[in-house]
């Protein structure tokens, strides 16, 4: 049978969760996680039973693989990346092809397939339980909708390459489960499909989701965060006219940015999880140290991007503290006092996209205003703010990607963003070097897609990527 990774934490929620729901899970024995279903997680009976399947934070996830093979982060010291890390975390940072080393089961994608089965199931249910048509049925199918569409999206940034309009017909994608039963086989879509999958399911729920801002429970979606997302997914795809239609979109509902100089520089927790700028909240998976390294002190930023902060920039300060050694490292962000780092949406990557998107465009001046009307708040406030200028699209564009850089970074976009620039020139290459030995990411490689894990080639006969 296919197994799960056991997570002591994870089997805490679940049982709590599948007892409220049905009496059906009763009796059952300490490793269910360890042992895969074959039939349906469980079987909700009421619209209210959907809502708590659906509002169970555990599935809100996204993968730590992205963040490890991006470069936000250097090991300064040789002796801690061979002692500390795991086997995936070290192979991981070098671009290995052997990313695993012989683990059969890999949390950012069961994980990651888990709210996927989760999603089905409640959208199974509605179905099954015929339901009156209302505002919290309609709500419930969008919820659902988006968090699958959510999770395909993730799994597509770290299991697949590229969009490439040319090549999606024939590029592989990822097996499209629309079932509840998590022993479902699917082969691998392409990708051309599995990204139809993902923007058809945020479409259905931005037209089902409530308009109403959850504003004291960031982990349920609302039709604002359908259109963040469907920002996000277009601009991965490179198309930005559609991204920056669905950041109008969500900013039309909701645009709130924080003056960073209300925020403590000194606080070990600066952002509580209800901060102004979360949309949507979800964090990494929760056992990749280096993709979850906050307040990890031998997790060093990359100098590159801490010397790129300008003086009176209280990012630098708020995002970051030091260790003894005078390397920084990442503080919590804006998942709160949380372990994990924040990688839901937020209003300040929407204004990112739109400020990329109109430089794009050709609309300099339009692009520079969005960026300035961000970064005015996060600069101190005891001296004037100097608004950065360009004199043409490109100077524009160049400035708002370097900024980008700064204010996501440990958002889990890093890895998307040096994937599809690359895809239209822009020439990334990435480089560690550990023990004075050089390793190289060069631009568009395979290896850009991580491989899938060995239990899941095994049990559903997928295609692997080639490394």
């Amino acid at each position: 049978m296919h197994s799960f990774r056991k997570e002591k934490y994870e089997m805490k929620q679940f049982f709590t969760l599948f007892i409220v729901l049905t009496a059906l899970l009763s009796g059952c024995k300490e490793d269910f996680l360890d042992t895969k279903p074959n039939t349906n997680l469980v079987i909700p009976q009421r619209v209210e039973d959907i809502e708590i399947l659906l509002d169970n934070t555990s599935i809100n996830k996204t993968g730590g693989l992205g963040h490890m093979g991006a470069d936000e982060y250097v090991f300064v010291d040789y002796a801690a990346w061979q002692g500390t890390f795991t086997a995936t975390e070290r192979n991981a940072y070098i671009w290995a092809k052997d990313i695993y080393d012989g683990l059969m089961t890999v949390r950012d994608w069961e994980q990651l397939y888990l709210s996927i089965s989760f999603a089905n199931n409640a959208l199974n249910s509605l179905d099954d339980l015929k339901l009156p048509v209302n505002s919290r049925t309609n709500n419930a199918k969008g919820w659902a909708l988006f968090l699958r569409a959510y999770a395909y999206a993730d799994l597509l940034k770290n299991f697949c390459l590229t969009y490439d309009e040319v090549t999606a017909q024939t590029d592989l994608g990822l097996p499209i489960r629309l079932s509840p039963a998590i022993d479902e086989i699917q082969p691998r879509a392409n990708l051309a499909d599995t990204y139809t999958q993902v923007i058809t399911d945020l479409k259905q729920a931005a037209a089902l989701l409530t308009s109403q801002f959850p504003e004291k429970n960031r982990n349920r979606p609302y039709k604002g965060a359908a259109y963040a997302m469907l920002a996000r997914v277009y601009l991965s795809m490179n198309k930005y006219t559609d991204a920056e239609k669905y950041a109008d979109s969500a900013l039309n509902l909701y645009n709130k940015l924080i003056d960073y100089n209300m925020v403590s520089t000194t606080s070990a927790t600066p952002f509580t999880r209800t901060n102004d700028e979360a949309i949507f909240q979800t964090t990494t998976v929760g056992y990749n140290i280096v993709a979850n390294a906050v307040w990890n002190t031998e997790v060093t930023v990359n100098p590159d991007i801490i010397n790129s902060y300008k003086p009176n920039d209280l990012r630098l300060q708020i995002f970051f503290a030091k260790n003894p050694q005078g390397n920084y490292y990442v503080k919590t962000g804006y998942f709160g006092a949380g372990a994990y780092p924040f990688s839901g949406l937020s209003v300040d990557e929407l204004y990112l996209i739109k400020a990329e998107c109109l430089a794009r465009a050709g609309k300099t001046s339009d692009a520079m205003q969005w960026l300035n009307n961000l970064l005015v708040k996060r600069f101190k406030n005891t001296v004037p703010y100097v608004p950065l200028t360009a004199t043409n699209p490109d100077q524009a564009l160049q400035l708002v990607l370097a900024e980008r850089k700064k204010e996501l970074i440990w958002r889990g976009q890093r890895w998307s963003d040096i994937k599809r620039l690359n895809k239209i020139g822009a020439n990334i290459t990435l480089k560690r070097v550990l023990n004075g030995k050089e390793y190289l990411l060069p631009p568009n490689d395979l290896r850009y897609a991580y491989p899938i894990p060995a239990d899941e080639i095994t049990y559903s006969n997928l295609i692997q990527n080639p490394r």
